[in-house]
């Protein structure tokens, strides 16, 4: 009678585990299609913010050599009027910059500023 019970139970587990785990499954596999499409939306967001930024800064560089104090001091972080002058005054006494370097030699432009500006400026 023991053995009886005892298989009759052991039945209902199995029965009972076997029915339940397509459920299980589907919860899982659910989840799983879920957070992939998060993953895939938050990669193209991020790449989609890329490219803007990409474009904003690729509008965003003056040529050192051409650029007006105004257009200076608008696309340069850091310099106002005064230091986009100074741009300008530096460049007509001592010509056309030949290299972005070159731009350290102008009073108050420092490495810092400078580095700051590099994907800014082009000659």
């Amino acid at each position: 009678m023991k053995q009886g019970v005892k298989a009759f139970c052991l039945a209902m587990v199995i029965a009972c585990g076997l029915t339940s785990y397509p459920a299980l499954a589907v919860q899982s596999t659910a989840k799983a299609d879920a957070a992939a499409t998060k993953t895939e939306n938050a990669a193209a967001a991020q790449a989609k913010d890329k490219a803007v930024k990409a474009d904003e800064a690729e509008e965003r560089t003056v040529s050192i050599n051409n650029a007006s104090a105004e257009e200076l001091a608008s696309a340069l972080n850091g310099v106002g009027m005064k230091k986009a002058q100074a741009i300008i005054n530096y460049r007509d006494e001592n010509g056309p910059f030949k290299s972005v370097e070159d731009l350290k030699q102008v009073p108050g432009m420092g490495n810092s500023l400078v580095e700051r500006n590099l994907a800014r400026i082009k000659l």
